[in-house]
């Protein structure tokens, strides 16, 4: 993989400046060492993406290594299918972590030890306002913290007070081991933070070990140090947090000293990350689970079609800036679009089918025409396209009646077949409600390839498939799961914004022979359609399901031009 601040084409990176110039002027010596730490409550997003591309590729670049992590301090909201899905992701996207998994949990032991020193050098104490008091003691932006009365307690009551939390004395919120560090702070995460909580919950790793807690807060800078971790790279959401993370390693043995860095994070319009959020759609059932392939999670996206190659070439495109911002959605689009106009196949499927019979035709004749795999790319197999009396051709590319604008087959006028002959409809066959339900036409044996003869000047081109030797398929044309570029902003619900053209199933679609026995995850481009997978879970040789990755072209451009 190519890192972002080496690509010819990749946006700026000041991380990745930051960590060459340290290097030149020797500030940092030795290994590059990152690391991506989840939290294991949810599945990975589009977010996480830019961040696993970061961290994984300064590592690459500078010749170091990045670590896997699960930041695991909140038992109730983890559990392994998160951890499952992650590792997975990560290795989806083209990465391998160094070394062996790690948790927080594997650090619990010295995360308590860290506890007590700070305790014995006066710089913790064990609190037991009510949650309700401790808000009201805390102040707000504009006003101080106050001290708790339980923050001048000796040593000896402080460290009695936490072996009974650790012991499973106290209750849940009966109290809590916070920083002796300033009530009076501007930034709200000084103001005596807490670093252990008391959770009687069973921890996916530890089992029943332990009934207290650490804080993210508390355990993540720690556990850097712990693992000799150089760079912690972080979204802006943590700058404030800083000054906390470096609070700790002042006051703390810890074995390294870890610097933190944040970045932007990625946003997306038409499109929500809030693990919170996100969930909500899972639990109210509006999408089929985490990787329903409308979520932006990378499993969803996976499960959409999007390739590993798209999303790297999105986040180099989009650099790292010491900024947030919001990317519109058609860049990510467009990044599929580009790599998938050089990777997949190319084939024919009919969506809403329209019968022509080829009067001309001997019923019993089947001709095995041939296709390009790809127009630019001799690797790809042709295709071999069994011409007969009876196929099947979209039902809007025929009208009785059209004005010149209209380039497909009207009564009476020409149109070339897709890879075949030029075609003329002469007459119609309708049902008793005057539906249409067969074109009958005539083709010219003599416009093979793509110089008719002479005087034959088809209006256009379409595409189509054999009645009798294609096959059927279920294809699910996905869209962008919200309608408005920013879901839930003012005082309506998130939800009030979903989109309801977001899926449209097409069953009984008619696609070439070759393509009912292809893996699950193949890709391909349905031409004049746009492009297509095959169903990582649902799809069956013989019985196939195609999810539409995206459209040939960007549908959404105009909709923002005219809210503009």
């Amino acid at each position: 993989m190519t890192d972002h601040a080496s690509s010819p084409h990749a946006g700026p990176n000041f991380v990745a400046q930051m960590i060459a110039e340290q290097i030149r002027t020797g500030e940092h010596a030795g290994e590059v060492i990152t690391r991506f730490p989840p939290e294991p409550n949810g599945y990975l997003h589009i977010g996480h993406a830019k961040s696993i591309c970061l961290n994984f590729g300064l590592a690459e670049r500078f010749g170091g290594r990045c670590r896997l992590r699960f930041d695991d301090t909140n038992p109730e909201k983890e559990n392994q299918e998160y951890i499952d899905a992650i590792q997975a992701d990560v290795r989806w996207l083209g990465f391998e972590w160094d070394g062996a998994v790690r948790f927080t949990s594997d650090y619990f032991d010295t995360l308590y030890d860290y506890a007590l020193h700070l305790i014995e050098n006066g710089d913790a104490y064990v609190d037991e306002l009510s949650s309700e008091q401790a808000r009201a003691y805390r102040g707000d932006w504009n006003t101080p913290g106050k001290n708790s009365p339980y923050r001048d307690r000796s040593v000896a009551e402080n460290l009695a007070a936490f072996e009974k939390m650790r012991t499973g004395a106290f209750a849940e919120g009966q109290a809590a081991l916070r920083a002796k560090i300033d009530m009076a702070s501007g930034n709200m995460n000084l103001r005596d933070p807490i670093i252990y909580r008391i959770r009687h919950a069973s921890h996916h790793q530890t089992g029943d070990a332990w009934c207290i807690y650490p804080s993210y807060d508390f355990a993540h800078g720690q556990s850097d140090a712990i693992e000799g971790v150089t760079h912690s790279i972080c979204t802006l959401e943590f700058e404030d947090h800083r000054p906390l993370y470096d609070w700790f390693l002042d006051h703390l043995p810890v074995p390294a000293r870890p610097v933190q860095t944040e970045f932007g994070r990625l946003n997306l319009n038409y499109t929500i990350t809030s693990k919170r959020k996100l969930k909500r759609l899972v639990d109210e059932r509006i999408v089929d689970g985490w990787d329903d392939p409308r979520m932006p999670t990378i499993s969803g996206i996976r499960r959409r079609g999007y390739t590993p190659a798209a999303i790297r070439g999105f986040c180099q495109t989009i650099g790292v800036s010491r900024s947030d911002g919001v990317i519109d959605a058609s860049v990510l689009e467009a990044a599929v679009r580009d790599d998938l106009n050089h990777a997949a196949a190319r084939a024919m499927c009919v969506m809403d089918p329209l019968k022509l019979v080829l009067t001309n035709v001997d019923a019993d004749t089947v001709e095995q025409l041939s296709a390009p795999g790809h127009p630019n790319r001799d690797d790809l197999p042709e295709r071999h396209l069994p011409f007969t009396r009876e196929i099947y051709i979209e039902r809007e590319d025929f009208r009785e009646q059209a004005n010149k604008k209209y380039k497909r087959l009207v009564l009476g006028k020409k149109v070339r077949l897709r890879n075949a002959y030029v075609i003329t409809a002469n007459d119609i066959v309708t049902d008793d409600a005057g539906e249409i339900i067969e074109v009958h036409c005539t083709y010219d044996p003599d416009t093979l390839g793509d110089n008719p003869a002479d005087g034959i000047k088809p209006k256009g081109v379409i595409h189509w498939v054999s009645a009798s030797h294609g096959k059927q398929a279920l294809v699910r044309e996905y869209d962008r799961l919200f309608a408005a570029p920013h879901p839930g902003r003012g005082a309506g619900d998130f939800l009030d914004d979903l989109n309801p053209a977001s899926l449209t199933v097409h069953r009984g679609c008619w696609i070439e022979p070759g393509l009912a026995d292809v893996t699950p995850e193949t890709r391909v481009q349905f031409e004049r359609i746009g492009y297509f997978v095959t169903d990582r879970y649902d799809h069956a040789p013989g019985a196939p399901v195609f999810n539409r990755v995206v459209a040939l072209r960007d549908t959404w451009g105009k909709i923002d031009a005219d809210r503009a």
